[in-house]
């Protein structure tokens, strides 16, 4: 673990006093390391330089957190090959925890967003992300259209690697790409972007301190029912208490639940990108979802 501890101190200016393996993800390895002011952080390291994932990670982080609605960690440092944040500690959601996580996603996401996409480029998991928009970031001022966005920004790039990698076959594109072809009919009143976390799943939020901790975003302006189908895609602890308490503070727009199989299409097929067949079921029954709306 010294490579590590000599990487956290460089990016931190302070001496690691104690270095802990905390398991491992993807391409990395992470640390639970204690700095010399006795701060707790944690840290993803890389044998070789990612190409951009902790960049997109730590200003993701900064971005979400500049809202002041959820909590994210703070990011003491990053390169291109180790990132390190602050350490949250984990503990068990209740039903208080939850209505407090719905309202302040609904904040988060009011904090809005300049255009779709972000001015930095992305990543979900080890995954590229397109995040520029569909013309000029000045030119759009935000107006663009989501349901044009989403389809050539999040569907399409997924559905291409996931047939090149043979996961998906040429009928099981066709129906996807049927399916997308539907988002402007579906997609709901026009809306600006939304700061989104863009991979909320229920392993991205760790419950801590009576509220609901935000981490490994794919952050970006979108539209906020992504991150509310994003919980609901594997199921996350007290679900209606968090979509009641989100709808008080910023009622959703009729409709939105006939939305979740659309907005779930996108990481369903990120899904099928990373681990192959187990996921292609999931994603064909979004899309026969999403025409049958």
């Amino acid at each position: 673990m010294t490579g590590a501890a000599e990487r956290i101190e460089r990016l931190t200016g302070q001496v690691v006093r104690e270095l802990r393996s905390a398991g491992s993800q993807h391409r990395w390895t992470h640390y639970r390391a204690v700095l010399a002011d006795g701060q707790t952080a944690f840290a993803k390291v890389a044998g070789a330089g990612l190409g951009g994932v902790f960049e997109a990670e730590a200003r993701g982080l900064r971005w979400l957190g500049e809202a002041g609605a959820v909590g994210v960690p703070e990011v003491l440092g990053w390169d291109e090959a180790t990132l390190v944040v602050s350490w949250v500690a984990a503990g068990r959601a209740d039903a208080a925890a939850a209505e407090r996580f719905g309202r302040d996603l609904a904040r988060m996401h009011r904090a809005g967003a300049p255009s779709f996409g972000a001015p930095w480029p992305g990543f979900i998991a080890s995954l590229f992300l397109p995040n520029d928009d569909l013309v000029a970031p000045a030119a759009s001022a935000g107006r663009g259209s989501w349901p044009d966005w989403y389809t050539v920004r999040r569907v399409l790039p997924y559905l291409r690697l996931a047939v090149d990698a043979g996961s998906l076959n040429s009928a099981d594109a066709g129906l996807i790409e049927s399916a997308a072809a539907r988002a402007g009919d579906l997609a709901g009143p026009d809306a600006p972007p939304s700061r989104i976390h863009g991979d909320l799943w229920a392993g991205n939020v760790i419950w801590s301190g009576g509220a609901g901790w935000a981490v490994d975003p794919a952050a970006h302006g979108g539209h906020r029912e992504t991150d509310l189908a994003m919980l609901a895609l594997f199921g996350a602890p007290y679900l209606d208490r968090i979509l009641g308490s989100y709808a008080q503070e910023w009622p959703l727009a009729p409709g939105w639940r006939q939305r979740v199989p659309l907005h779930q299409l996108h990481p369903l097929l990120v899904h099928v990108c990373l681990f192959g067949g187990a996921y292609r079921e999931g994603a064909l029954a979004a899309a026969r979802a999403v025409l049958a709306a």
